[in-house]
């Protein structure tokens, strides 16, 4: 089988991880641009790799299927318009953008293009979280009675230079972390009736938030900062509750209901999200199945709620 070929923007954390993880099988990574061309071409030659010292060299090289973009989330928009503006598949690290409006102009040009766009949020390619959401579906606990989400991750303890402390970069708790809980509840439930946000803000970050977000019948409580660590999915119906103890990258979910236990499991990793996204992109998809448009502009939408329920204002919107 001939190997999927990546280009890469970006060489920090999330990139190492994800080529750790997708190189060896099925795909192969032909070209990395980085603003620090020296990480680049360290980043290439581990993975025998091209390093281009301009993204438009890049771009016009032709050397790859598809491009990730795994550079701080205020870059996106740029990179990913600009690949897509040249006809080139982008599969997105998540947030794709800071705001609605980003998020709008990238939908806007993979579709005047006719290009494969998605956000890279690995829980959602994942048959654990699928399997959860097809519980839901048939109804195996019940109609929904209560949920409660918790994720956080002592993110104040990091470099104070990190990209996740800063303003600047639109760092905080919200976009980095509380991404992952908004996204699963809006997976399984939709677009909420309600949206409350109680969050606490320093240092032009926030770092901590309470998110409610409201359905008929029951109510999400979604608990997200940077100060511990901490996570958890607890969904609870009329006949029963389900429990994903590390949702975001879930091996494992537990079903009780009506007396008897049932759990699935499975994995949650970047090989699994880079596999289906190629599968996808060569079907001659625009929009993928697993993370929709749709999802990936609604998801923002509530962030951009809480943002102004919170009077976050990032120092490049003021």
């Amino acid at each position: 089988m001939e190997k999927f070929r990546w280009a890469y923007v970006g060489s920090g954390n999330i990139a190492k991880s994800t080529a750790r993880n997708i190189t060896g099988g099925d795909h192969i990574i032909t070209a990395v641009y980085s603003r620090n061309n020296e990480k680049a071409k360290a980043f290439a030659k581990k993975y025998g790799a091209k390093a281009y010292g301009s993204f438009d060299e890049l771009l016009d090289s032709k050397s790859f299927d598809a491009l990730y973009v795994a550079t701080p989330h205020t870059s996106h928009l740029e990179y990913s318009t600009r690949a897509m503006d040249a006809g080139i598949p982008v599969l997105c690290e998540k947030p794709v953008g800071v705001s609605t409006a980003e998020v709008d102009v990238m939908l806007k040009s993979s579709q005047e293009n006719g290009v494969y766009f998605c956000e890279a949020m690995w829980t959602w390619f994942s048959d654990v979280a699928l399997e959860v959401k097809k519980w839901i579906s048939e109804k195996r606990i019940g109609e929904i009675k209560s949920v409660h989400i918790d994720y956080a991750f002592p993110g104040l303890m990091m470099s104070k230079s990190s990209r996740v402390l800063m303003p600047e970069t639109a760092g905080g708790a919200l976009l980095d972390v509380g991404i992952y809980p908004i996204t699963y509840c809006y997976n399984l439930f939709g677009y909420p009736k309600t949206i409350k946000c109680d969050g606490v803000i320093k240092n032009g970050i926030d770092v901590a938030e309470t998110v409610t977000l409201g359905y008929d019948g029951f109510e999400c409580v979604l608990e997200m900062s940077l100060s511990k660590l901490k996570e958890g999915c607890k969904i609870v119906g009329e006949s029963g509750e389900i429990n994903v103890p590390v949702f975001h990258m879930a091996r494992l979910a537990e079903l009780k209901a009506n007396g008897k236990k049932e759990s699935f499991k499975g994995k949650t990793n970047y090989l699994i999200e880079f596999t289906r996204a190629a599968e996808e992109i060569k079907a001659g998809k625009t929009d993928s199945d697993y993370i929709p448009h749709k999802a990936t502009r609604e998801c923002m939408m509530i962030m951009d709620e809480c943002r102004k329920q919170m009077g976050l204002v990032y120092p490049f919107e003021a």
